[in-house]
């Protein structure tokens, strides 16, 4: 018997999406073929291997791009050592950078000449290393103007100066009226007070480096205040040294007021302060200090200290320049009330050297600020 030998057929191919899509229409073998073979391969193509993370980041997380560099420059018209406002403008900068991974600063010393502070400045916004250029004297938002006006790109922050309207340029200003009459009022406590170097002439002194707008329309006129507010009698000797450096001159100044009745000096002439700290300690007189805790400098002679938080306000200023959200063209004005201006009554030597009636005045008068209802306005310059 004849036995046919069945044969046995191919198995069908899986049917893939392309596969299903032309079975059914009559479409010629050989595109037939062609088309599922590249089907087919593209299934078994292998992948590309995937990039590998960054070292120390998240699979799959967003990479984020670094920080732009940002350059800072602070420009003293001084040197810093032995200026209080230099040195806690360059402290409250430093600190603001150093949390910050993307700045870097330089100090610029530009002396005591007043005459180069703009030439000097030229140069350093002419390098165009810098974002922003930070400074602080009430004479530096002038000059930051002028030079702005060449270099329209340059940025100025200035502390404890004032200048509104100027589109390259951020002042802060201090009431150093609100400053003037803490260190008035406290002077006039002294010179009426039975305390071992005072006297009954009611006479005060005021020992300038220079005169300048702010000391003539805030300090000196806030001091003047102060003083009266204690007894209308008072009298102020106001004296300039011409510059800020020498001491000598200064100590000379000191000596001819005691001379004539003076018992009481408020100094605010950067390093030639010392000549009127060393006259005051000889001849067993009293001294007030301005902007900055001095009582340490000359234990029973500094009586009074008035400070500004100048670092604190320098270093807020700055993050807001790294950030990218500090407004030019704006001048603030900062004042007791704020927390920026204060007298010192907490500190061991004030209590040492002073009258517990006296502390107890100075304490009930910041009082009287902090609640608002006491305080002046600062004059725009």
């Amino acid at each position: 018997m004849h036995h046919t030998q069945s044969k046995k057929l191919p198995p069908k191919p899986a049917q893939t999406g392309i596969y299903r899509g032309l079975v059914g229409r009559q479409v010629p073998a050989l595109v037939l073929a062609a088309v599922l073979a590249l089907a087919l391969g593209s299934t078994c193509r292998k992948q590309a291997p995937a990039e590998p993370e960054p070292p120390g980041s998240k699979p799959g997380a967003a990479q984020t791009t670094p920080p732009q560099p940002f350059a800072a420059a602070f420009f003293i018209p001084g040197f810093v050592e032995g200026s209080p406002n230099y040195e806690m403008l360059v402290e409250g900068g430093e600190r603001a950078a150093a949390q910050a991974s993307n700045v870097t600063t330089k100090v610029v010393e530009a002396g005591f000449n007043s005459a180069e502070w703009e030439q000097q400045l030229t140069s350093l916004a002419a390098s165009g290393e810098y974002d922003v250029i930070v400074t602080s004297n009430p004479a530096m938002p002038a000059i930051c103007a002028a030079v702005a006006a060449r270099f329209p790109r340059q940025k100025f922050i200035v502390i404890d100066g004032f200048l509104e309207g100027n589109p390259q340029i951020h002042t802060v200003i201090f009431n150093q009226v609100e400053q003037g009459y803490l260190v008035g009022y406290m002077a006039g406590l002294v010179t009426t007070s039975d305390m071992p170097g005072a006297n009954p002439d009611l006479e005060v002194g005021l020992i300038a480096g220079q005169q300048y707008p702010v000391m003539d329309e805030a300090i000196r006129p806030g001091f003047e205040k102060g003083l009266r507010a204690v007894d209308p009698a008072i009298e102020l000797d106001f004296r300039v040294v011409g510059n800020w450096y020498d001491a000598g001159k200064a100590a000379n100044l000191a000596a001819s007021m005691f001379d004539a009745g003076v018992d009481t000096i408020l100094v605010i002439a950067g390093s030639a302060a010392q000549g009127v700290l060393t006259e005051s300690r000889e001849r067993g007189r009293y001294v007030l200090w301005f902007d900055s805790n001095g009582y340490d400098l000359a234990p029973g002679t500094v009586v009074g200290s008035s400070a500004i938080r100048l670092a604190e306000a320098t270093a807020e200023t700055m993050e807001k320049a790294i950030r990218g959200t500090l407004t030019y063209g704006v001048a603030r004005k900062l004042d007791v009330r704020d927390g920026y201006v204060e007298f010192i009554t907490d500190d061991p030597l004030f209590r040492e050297s002073v009258p517990e009636g006296l502390q107890e005045e100075m304490r009930q008068l910041m009082a009287r600020f902090r609640s608002g209802d006491l305080g002046f306005a600062m004059p725009d310059f």
